[in-house]
């Protein structure tokens, strides 16, 4: 049993007693042999207002994560790089915005949205999706909820879906919980997944680490990433 299975970013809020209550979830952090890397939602605007604390920044752009998601930016550019130097396929998830669909009347929280275009959608240019990339345009919280993502994932004979992102309370956790459910082994990287809120990404993975996915740091995932190329 790995003796790091709670080392990670809730370890100043979840108490021994929790952990104790939780111990019947350790195990083995691990992954599969053929995985894709799942990008939710990093499109430019959760990054609107730059580097600044979200209460801040959330007074002129409401729907910003601010400094949570600009400190995810440089380990989801570095997980990108990972998975296209290993042929690992690479899923983009965004809101649809087609008007024949009706896209305004379906969304994906009851959050309070206005005055928002397509382009707002558009994925930021740090992480530019490359030709063999694909995008996934969803209107609801999970990534899986009324598109075709398992068919390429089924499709690409995937077992493991590593997931970055945001948010980690909503549509993170939404795609983690219906990968699960769809018999998928499911890895969530700690540092490039991103809330509006530090506490609800600590709370949120904590939970989907012991119910629904192994949370794992990103030099982790590299590790693993690394001997599966050996293996081959």
């Amino acid at each position: 049993m790995a003796d790091d299975f709670e080392d990670h970013c809730w370890k100043d809020v979840v108490g021994e007693d929790l952990l104790e209550i939780y111990s019947a979830y350790r195990r083995d952090t691990t992954l599969g042999s053929r995985p894709a890397l799942l990008a939710i939602d990093l499109y430019d605007l959760v990054f609107q207002g730059g580097p600044r604390p979200v209460r801040e920044v959330a007074r002129e752009f409401p729907s910003s994560c601010g400094i949570h998601a600009w400190n995810a930016m440089e380990p989801i550019r570095r997980l990108l790089a990972m998975a296209r130097a290993w042929n690992i396929p690479v899923i983009y998830t965004t809101s649809e915005t087609r008007t024949e669909l009706h896209a305004g009347s379906v969304r994906a929280t009851h959050r309070s949205m206005s005055n928002l275009s397509s382009g707002h959608y558009k994925i930021r240019s740090e992480f530019e999706p490359e030709g063999r990339d694909t995008i996934i345009y969803k209107q609801r919280a999970s990534a899986f909820f009324g598109t075709p993502l398992v068919a390429h994932l089924v499709g690409n004979r995937v077992d493991t879906v590593i997931v970055c992102g945001e948010t980690t309370s909503g549509c993170v956790r939404a795609s983690v919980v219906d990968a699960y459910s769809f018999g998928f082994h499911t890895v969530v990287v700690e540092e490039c997944c991103f809330d509006r809120s530090w506490l609800s990404h600590q709370i949120n993975l904590f939970d989907m680490h012991h119910k629904y996915a192994d949370v794992m740091h990103l030099d982790e995932v590299a590790r693993h990433l690394e001997r599966l190329k050996q293996a081959v």
